[in-house]
């Protein structure tokens, strides 16, 4: 399509849908009206309850929309997490990780990097999900901004998934549609190294935020004390559970796709020593039934925008440029925040064309994974961590993460273009 096709041609009214998008990003940057607080999964469901009542979506596609596998991971893993955070067996843990950090800096690189690797290979939702009442608990004990510890936690978590096609839906979609023959070995080497610079971005960019907080004395570590030890055996049992399945799934991605499971099932399996022990209504009480909510809202929303054909039009007025990877990264990081990174990785991948190579999928990869450290609503790991956090009476507002992340984003996009 030339350039004076694209002047020429009708510039269509934004759709109902993406107005009500828009909406839900104003609330949730101001989280009031009037005299009324709202919570994120309130204002995504009043979203996608309003797409539904003026026939944007129909009930039939709504439905289908929800999808039912990120939602049994998410309960399995917030299962698991409430009863490593209730058995005390999650601070100890904890403890022993951070036991050698003798200042903020060295305590605010351990959580970024042990939280970065670790999403890589059990998914950035599992560590948001665990890493929330850890994090906030290092603020407690140590007497540091527990807004410093959120950000170090989520841009820990979203940035160590870009290395891994396990690291985060989108990876692990692209890993599959772009047919790569060694996914895990292709991420490893092409993305690792630019992650890892990436992550110590991120720390300096959160010095230079919260130098006061840098400036603080010596750490003084005391040891944590497991609280429920039959609870905590049945915790232990399911996180082994989880790095056995993680670890099997790994090797069949790797060696043999055919024999590929779902991570839901990984997440459901691991939390049935939880879910057959003494405390399980207690947990089945305690877990965060409100995210839950939030997912299956977004989910109906982010299906009207994609019906909507918004972005595809966008999409199709750009084609020739499509494949660059400053276009590829551009586009990721500003459309998943419309529609979310998985579907926009889901619009895209076929949009590039038969002869697609590895460095564009990387690029992809890497530009919906950064996407998430931009605004709070580009990744479901902020939410995550943003709504477990509201539990204990602190939060990340939409301006402050917005202030820190577009900045970090910018600066790990330039990362990813140069070595990419």
């Amino acid at each position: 399509m030339t350039t004076e096709m694209i002047l020429s041609s009708p510039v269509s009214l934004p759709d109902l849908s993406v107005l009500i998008l828009l909406g839900v990003f104003v609330l949730t940057a101001l989280r009031k009206v009037g005299s009324l607080k709202l919570k994120i999964w309130q204002i995504m469901t009043f979203g996608a309850v309003l797409v539904l009542l003026l026939g944007e979506i129909s009930p039939q596609e709504a439905l289908a929309a929800v999808n039912m596998d990120v939602l049994i991971f998410l309960f399995g893993a917030f299962c698991v997490g409430e009863a490593l955070n209730m058995s005390g067996y999650l601070a100890w843990l904890g403890n022993r990780i951070v036991s050698r950090a003798k200042d903020t800096d060295q305590l605010i690189l351990l959580v970024l990097f042990s939280t970065g690797i670790l999403s890589a290979i059990l998914m950035n939702d599992t560590l948001a999900i665990m890493g929330t009442p850890l994090v906030l608990g290092f603020s407690r004990k140590y007497n540091i901004s527990p807004k410093l510890m959120l950000f170090s936690l989520a841009f820990g978590v979203t940035t160590g998934s870009v290395m891994s096609p396990i690291g985060n839906p989108q990876n692990l979609l692209i890993a599959i549609g772009g047919n790569l023959d060694a996914p895990f070995v292709t991420f490893l080497r092409s993305l690792a190294l630019p992650t890892l610079i990436c992550l110590l971005i991120a720390y300096a960019v959160l010095k230079l935020f919260f130098r006061e907080e840098f400036g603080k004395s010596t750490l003084i570590h005391s040891e944590e004390i497991i609280t429920d030890p039959e609870l905590a055996s049945a915790s232990k049992m399911a996180l082994s559970l989880l790095l056995i399945l993680i670890t099997c799934k790994i090797f069949l991605v790797e060696f043999f796709p055919a024999w590929d499971f779902n991570l839901s099932l990984i997440a459901l399996f691991s939390a049935f020593p939880v879910l057959l022990s003494r405390k399980r209504v207690e947990i089945l009480k305690n877990i965060d039934w409100a995210t839950l909510i939030f997912f299956v809202s977004m989910f109906v929303l982010m299906k009207s925008v994609w019906i909507s054909g918004t972005c595809q039009e966008l999409l199709a007025r750009m084609s020739p440029h499509l494949g660059s990877v400053s276009m590829i990264l551009a586009l990721s990081i500003g459309l998943s925040q419309l529609i979310s990174n998985v579907p926009f990785v889901a619009l895209y991948l076929p949009a590039m064309g038969s002869t697609v190579s590895q460095g564009q999928l990387m690029a992809l990869a890497a530009g919906s994974t950064i996407a998430g450290n931009f605004l709070i609503l580009g990744a479901a790991s902020n939410v995550i961590i943003i709504q477990n956090a509201e539990k204990e009476g602190k939060t990340l507002s939409f301006t402050e993460f917005s202030r820190i992340g577009i900045l970090i984003t910018i600066l790990d996009a330039i990362v990813y273009f140069i070595f990419l």
